[in-house]
């Protein structure tokens, strides 16, 4: 492969050591590129920033006055973002394999751990972007709603933080998913039928108590519900552990072992 042939945004800059390798954060602004590169991944954060604007529409126009506060505003306004968010971060991963350009990634920055942390850096940086547009676009939504209530504007710092947390882990738990099979369908798949298999499990086999420190939705809904408690943060560090940390470990083992095609 000839200088003529690599992607421009790769190529060694002027002046740079022969054996210069790509920094993180020029690895990483090439992720956040691949990002909206693809036609199914353009239209998926398209469709999330539209639907999320209709939803807080409706809510302006709609909903019951004690509704329409700022925090009930954006507990509605992350529900696209919570959906959604997670596939983005699958194709993210599987992209690279499904239209088999892995090859000429590896093969331009040989280090695979180094491309794996971009790509988890790159997606925690549109998690919080994304966070932060729900929350502009929940106090705008507020403010033309102007409901009048007691309370309209309370939204507690830790919620602000909360709030990051729940999109960026939820969008490393869908890279997590996409490291793990490497290939979209699967794990999108997996993504949405795995939880819903661990709460059945659960239920038949009488362990509701212990189930619920690695269910995702008790583990981690009280992000968006209010200030948490300790038990509460115990509880969803137990769940990312599951859900986000094992499935990164054993996705990042198997990207650096496996053959390239």
């Amino acid at each position: 492969m000839t200088d003529a042939t690599l992607p421009l945004r790769l190529l060694p800059r002027a002046g740079a050591a022969p054996d210069a390798r790509p920094g993180l954060a020029r690895l990483t602004a090439v992720e956040l590129r691949k990002t909206v590169d693809t036609r199914a991944g353009f239209w998926l954060l398209t469709a999330i920033g539209l639907v999320t604007v209709a939803a807080m529409a409706l809510m302006a126009l709609l909903a019951e006055p004690e509704d329409q506060t700022l925090r009930g505003m954006l507990e509605v306004a992350v529900l696209p973002t919570a959906v959604l968010m997670p596939v983005v971060g699958i194709l993210l991963v599987t992209s690279e394999w499904g239209q088999r350009t892995a090859l000429i990634t590896f093969s331009l920055v040989p280090g695979r751990a180094r491309v794996f942390g971009a790509k988890i850096a790159a997606a925690s940086i549109v998690s919080i972007a994304a966070a932060w547009v729900c929350l502009a676009v929940a106090a705008v939504a507020t403010a033309a709603a102007a409901p009048g209530v007691a309370g309209t504007w309370d939204l507690p710092a830790a919620m602000v933080g909360q709030l990051l947390v729940y999109t960026v882990t939820g969008t490393l738990i869908g890279v997590g998913f996409g490291t793990l099979l490497l290939a979209s369908a699967p794990a999108i798949v997996a993504l949405f039928a795995v939880p819903i298999a661990w709460g059945v499990i659960a239920a038949v086999a009488g362990i509701e108590d212990v189930a619920r420190w690695a269910d995702g939705d008790t583990g981690l809904s009280p992000l968006l519900e209010g200030t948490m408690s300790g038990v509460e943060w115990a509880r969803a560090g137990t769940t990312l552990l599951v859900w986000m940390a094992l499935p990164l470990a054993v996705g990042l083992w198997r990207i650096r072992r496996a053959e390239i095609r």
